[in-house]
């Protein structure tokens, strides 16, 4: 007799077994998670596997809350309060800047369509913030999962915040077609160019009116994106102020289209709020950190130590200092000798200062700067001549010597058109090795006077091109001993025309007869008494 052939178990049924057995081992889970929660007396919802749609923020025990994380008061706490579209917390190191990227966008974590993305240049650098966020995150959100493959965490809202790296300006385009609704950078200045960071904000929008979009950033000063970084977030205004966002190619303020609702106002704002080791007191307390910043290079201490953005590797001005050369305007007074100079281009830019001489100490002193690009000579002039409508008679003005040249031209040089214009000039000197003594001299005038404690040159705070080029500016390759003429040097040019005018308080030349009339006019003209 032939044995009974076995019964084939179909597909269907094994699979119904197994989600038989999924299902008691699910079930004896949530069993075990309640017997713990319930020893352990936690007030929170237990979250498992899936979303629950109905997820509430968990309730503090107002009578023995846990705090987890508490923000340094001062530029830590402002950082996190800041309202402004775009901000950077930059500055000095161990400030407490990249813990605090971390901890910004959790107040958004209970909200379902909150998408936020945090960047570092490197995956290595990268993972020092995945280390803290793991520290933290799931303590402040019980239920929150890091996903390695996604490079992501979710939330038990549904909250997501993705972290990683971009390491090249085109591997941004990875995010074509996303959106977020918070985008942060941690060490800002590692990216040489600002496309990374404008193209991001192309990716900034969202549909749920409670969530605000915001970009955040963090860095020390230095590194291959300083340059744009300072003319962005640091030059446009004083540090922790808002102002209208700017273009940094052109310095116009980034408006709404003439046919848009909000035509003429201002796109967003940015903010700079500067970081100080001392900001971080579990850091500045024990000492050992700033006794290792202080044994940096004088740039790099600068840099880490001070937090200061006038300062670059290879400048040719490294002895600036902001606390020194640059001072709050005033009204000069009228008696005070005032010139200016100019350095002019079309297609780049054309720099004027305005200078005048404090008779006491004979420091010289930059009051008025403009600095504009695409303007014809007349026009040019007719500038200048408006700005110094309330300044009284000037001593002189020195223009670039070369712009007296016709070069093929048949008509006026651009020099003689300014002059028929009313906008009186004398050419700058232009000599042999004119170039290197006109550095030498800026060097002189940037030097503190040990008696009255003041720099040979001061700036008006309101001239920001002029202090945010001048100690950036790097020096030749070629020539260590002139300033690097590829880079943007027009206003240097101007100042080092001014300079090597050689100003004086006053001249025998400014002596004429109506102005010594007015200081002194007989009682008798007979006697003369």
């Amino acid at each position: 007799m032939k044995p009974r052939p076995k019964r084939k178990v179909t597909s269907q049924r094994k699979l119904t077994s197994e989600e038989r057995k999924l299902k008691s081992a699910k079930l004896s889970l949530i069993h075990a998670q309640k017997k713990i929660a319930k020893l352990e007396k936690k007030e929170e919802q237990i979250e498992y596997e899936e979303v629950n749609p109905n997820y509430e923020e968990p309730r503090l025990n107002k009578e023995a809350p846990h705090i987890l994380f508490e923000p340094n008061k001062g530029p830590q706490t402002d950082f996190l309060a800041a309202p402004e579209r775009e901000v950077l917390y930059g500055g000095a190191a161990g400030g407490g800047k990249s813990f605090a990227l971390i901890v910004d966008p959790l107040r958004y974590c209970t909200n379902n369509n909150f998408n936020a993305l945090i960047l570092r240049r490197t995956n290595d650098e990268l993972r020092e913030l995945i280390h803290k966020s793991q520290d933290i995150y799931p303590k402040a959100f019980p239920g929150a999962k890091w996903m390695e493959k996604k490079s992501q965490w979710t939330f038990p809202s549904g909250a997501r915040i993705w972290m990683t790296y971009l390491e090249q300006d085109k591997d941004v385009l990875r995010y074509q077609g996303q959106a977020f609704t918070y985008i942060g950078v941690d060490e800002l200045t590692q990216y040489s160019t600002p496309y990374a960071w404008d193209y991001l904000r192309s990716r900034l929008r969202t549909a749920d009116p409670k969530l605000p979009v915001y970009m955040r950033a963090t860095t020390n000063p230095g590194g291959p994106g300083h340059i744009w970084v300072k003319k962005m977030f640091i030059d446009p205004s004083v540090p922790n102020r808002a102002f209208a966002a700017t273009d940094i190619e052109t310095g116009k303020i980034l408006q709404y289209p003439d046919r848009h609702t909000k035509a003429g106002q201002s796109l967003f704002k940015r903010r700079f709020i500067p970081a100080k080791l001392m900001d971080n007191p579990y850091l500045a307390e024990a000492g050992d950190y700033e006794a290792m910043l202080l044994s940096l290079p004088e740039v790099q201490r600068q840099q880490l130590l001070e937090g200061s953005w006038d300062i670059a590797e290879g400048a040719a001005f490294g002895e600036f200092r902001r606390d020194k050369h640059v001072i709050p305007s005033f009204n000069v007074p009228s008696s005070w000798r005032k010139f200016r100079a100019c350095d002019y281009g079309y297609s780049s830019y054309t720099g004027v200062l305005w200078f005048t001489v404090d008779p006491s100490t004979d420091t010289l002193i930059v009051y008025r700067e403009l600095y504009v690009t695409k303007v014809t000579a007349k026009e040019l002039a007719h500038m200048v001549m408006q700005a110094e409508v309330d300044d009284g008679n000037l001593s002189y003005g020195v223009l670039d010597s070369s712009l007296w040249h016709k070069r093929g031209d048949t008509g006026p040089s651009l020099a003689e058109q300014m002059i028929v214009e009313g906008c009186r000039w004398r050419p700058s000197d232009r000599s042999r090795g004119s170039r290197v003594a006109g550095k030498n001299e800026v060097h002189r005038r940037l030097k503190i006077n040990d008696e009255t404690d003041r720099a040979g040159l001061e700036i008006f705070d309101s001239c920001t091109n002029l202090i945010a080029q001048l100690p950036v500016l790097p020096l030749s390759k070629q020539n260590p001993e002139d300033v690097d003429t590829k880079a943007e040097d027009h206003l240097y040019d101007a100042l080092r025309y001014g300079i090597m005018s050689r100003p004086v308080s006053r001249s025998i030349f400014d002596y004429t007869p109506a102005t010594e009339a007015a200081k002194w006019s007989p009682a008798d003209a007979t006697f003369g008494y």
